[in-house]
């Protein structure tokens, strides 16, 4: 049996936990802020808590013990985790949690299709209809029926 903290399934759940708060605690936080300003206090407090939390488990790697691909994948991933802080905070803005959030969660369906055609990933047929059920719960519960 694996410990508790080696599970990636308990991760998963905080994540999704600390997305849930974010979504919340962001859409207060944007009232009457510009919304690429909230995105950039935000990702500020980021970096501080990871080079805390970096510093305090001993984490810190040279730059150069990295391969060139993983730098140019991080650094991507980079921009895109960036875009999508921006239209997430701007659509926070312009509409309702409730309703954003699961427009925001299409990114598991699409993650799923992205991981089959260029990671070669397989879901079963059961798994397929699960992605079909998240994307269309997440548009049932956007369109706000």
């Amino acid at each position: 049996m694996k410990p508790l903290f080696a599970s990636w399934q308990l991760w998963a759940l905080l994540s999704a936990a600390f997305a849930a708060l974010t979504a919340i605690f962001a859409k207060v936080g944007v009232t009457g802020v510009g919304s690429d300003f909230a995105t950039f206090v935000r990702t500020v407090v980021i970096l501080v808590t990871l080079a805390a939390m970096l510093t305090l488990t001993g984490g810190w790697q040279g730059l150069a013990t990295l391969a060139p691909r993983a730098v140019l994948f991080l650094v991507l991933s980079g921009l895109a985790t960036g875009a999508s802080w921006l239209c997430y905070f701007r659509a926070l803005q312009l509409g309702e949690a409730s309703r954003v959030a699961p427009i925001d969660k299409l990114s598991v369906v699409l993650v799923a299709i992205f991981a089959a055609l260029f990671l070669g990933e397989r879901l079963t047929a059961v798994g397929w209809l699960g992605v079909a059920l998240i994307g269309g719960g997440a548009l049932l519960v956007a369109s706000g029926l």
